[in-house]
């Protein structure tokens, strides 16, 4: 008997169903105070990222030095500076700068 096969389209919605579960569980986790749980979520996430190729939810986000989840005021913290906004990672201090421009 030969294997059977699952379309590129089926794996990638399976991926992307998976990642979100995912994403959401290690929210909850580090809410609990499982830091170590909800950094071994965000690194299953990455790996079915890599292998369906594709990306993490649009509005997640989470430390690339440390892979925690950043969730304002509990692991990491924000500031509004020189037209850009600067996350501060809680856990290993590594900076995310993203620009944010004016309205036109």
């Amino acid at each position: 008997m030969s294997k059977r096969r699952i379309s590129k389209n089926a794996a990638v919605n399976i991926g992307e169903e998976r990642i979100s579960i995912l994403t959401e569980l290690s929210k909850d986790a580090l809410r609990n105070g499982r830091e170590d749980l909800a950094r071994r979520y965000v690194s299953l996430a990455g790996s079915i990222g890599r292998k369906t190729r594709t990306k993490m939810p649009a509005g997640f986000r989470y430390c690339k030095g440390c892979m925690t989840p950043l969730v304002p005021g509990l692991s990491c913290t924000v500031r509004l500076t020189g037209g850009k906004t600067v996350t501060r990672c809680g856990i290993c201090g590594s900076l995310k700068r993203v620009p944010y421009g004016r309205e036109r």
